[in-house]
């Protein structure tokens, strides 16, 4: 009976439990995204148009530039390319706008394993990332509905 118990509690503390976000450097970064995991940029669009992207960024903005944002929506948009059973990469400028939208997606919609770049694209860029122009991207994420 105590065998049960203790298989039950620990089952169901499995159901609840969330998924940690993993901070990750550059080099981190260069390997998941050649490995296919998908990149989420949620930065604004002036900031793509400043920097460029990540090759193969999916482009989101979460904060507009009040600071305001639609968790519920948004996360629709994420949906389609980043399944809360597969891995996923977020970045913005700094790392610090990821900080929260990793732990929303860990913590409250159920992503299993969420990437956080901790210092952005800024640092991505100055250790000699690449990048790609986010004119082609903005257009077709705009085109979709999806950005």
């Amino acid at each position: 009976m105590r065998h049960l118990l203790l298989s039950l509690c620990l089952s169901l503390g499995a159901l609840f439990a969330h998924a940690e976000v993993i901070n990750i450097n550059n080099a981190e970064l260069d390997t998941l995204v050649k490995s296919g995991v998908p990149i989420i940029d949620i930065r604004l669009q002036s900031e793509w148009e400043e920097t460029g992207i990540v090759s193969g960024s999916k482009l989101l903005t979460f904060f507009d530039e009040r600071g305001r944002h639609d968790a519920a929506a948004w996360l629709e948009k994420v949906k389609p390319f980043a399944k809360p059973d597969e891995p996923v990469i977020v970045i913005c400028r700094t790392g610090n706008r990821t900080k929260p939208v990793s732990q929303f997606l860990s913590q409250q919609a159920g992503y299993s394993r969420v990437y956080n770049v901790k210092s952005g694209i800024k640092d991505w860029i100055a250790n000699g990332g690449p990048v790609v122009p986010a004119a082609q991207s903005i257009a077709a994420c705009r085109a979709a509905k999806t950005c």
